[in-house]
């Protein structure tokens, strides 16, 4: 018995894969956490909004693409310059309204007892004005026990890196199940945590095989702002063997 969940990080607007990893999903989990950038970078926007939005058993938190483009919808600066704001003002451009207050109104963090165990959902790790940390790239335990030292939580669970984490230490435990809608393979990750009634986990990381040749190929079809660079580092241009 006991309870398990599911984290999905980083779907960026890839609904292909967010619906593989849906399908894939055991039907004997209690609950989906969603940590941040649901949308930018895809271009599958709505699609993926629709989805999340309609689902009463997910609970998503927002992510910095999330918050650079609903900072253009309401008419301030997003934290984002050059192609990357050309991109993301066109994926604000392109969103249905009828989504904005659900992405305008997402928590920057939730925090659950679950089974006795304290869990913090977060996109990346925050400083203490509350904007998330620069990424690091050669994250320690040391680091994150540091970053976390003022906190009574058991287990962050974050995203943002893009890159599977599983770190513990005497202190807590750190995940990140890496990003489900950017791939460098036909594959979407997340991962599942099961606590028991002995409040022992396990847990487990899911990558899930999708068919992404029309996701890729659309890109180009919508000549969407930084394609070039998004399908070289995001989706290791994978759409050159589609061709």
């Amino acid at each position: 018995m006991g309870n398990k969940i599911a984290i999905l990080a980083d779907i960026h607007g890839n609904s292909a894969a967010l619906k593989a990893v849906l399908n894939n999903i055991d039907n004997d989990t209690e609950h989906i956490y969603c940590l941040g950038d649901l949308v930018g970078i895809g271009h599958e926007t709505d699609e993926v909004l629709e989805i999340l939005s309609s689902r009463n058993d997910v609970s998503c938190i927002i992510g910095n693409h999330d918050q650079a483009i609903i900072k253009i919808i309401h008419g301030e600066e997003p934290d984002s310059y050059g192609e990357e704001r050309e991109h993301h003002q066109w994926i604000a451009s392109r969103l249905n309204e009828k989504y904005v207050p659900f992405l305008s109104n997402l928590p920057l963090k939730i925090e659950k007892k679950i089974c006795n165990k304290h869990f913090l959902f977060v996109h990346y790790h925050l400083n203490d004005n509350q904007t998330f940390q620069s990424i690091d790239r050669r994250p320690t335990l040391e680091k994150l026990d540091e970053c976390y030292r003022k906190q009574s939580i058991d287990i962050i669970c974050f995203g943002h890196h893009h890159k599977i984490h599983h770190f513990k230490s005497n202190k807590r435990l750190y995940l990140n199940p890496g990003s489900l809608g950017c791939n460098h393979n036909p594959v979407a990750t997340y991962c599942t945590i099961h606590v028991n009634d002995s409040n022992q986990l396990s847990i487990t990381f899911n990558e899930v095989p999708y068919d992404n040749r029309q996701f890729l190929l659309a890109y180009e079809k919508l000549n969407v702002p930084a394609k070039d660079f998004i399908l070289n580092v995001f989706h290791g241009d994978q759409h050159k063997q589609l061709k």
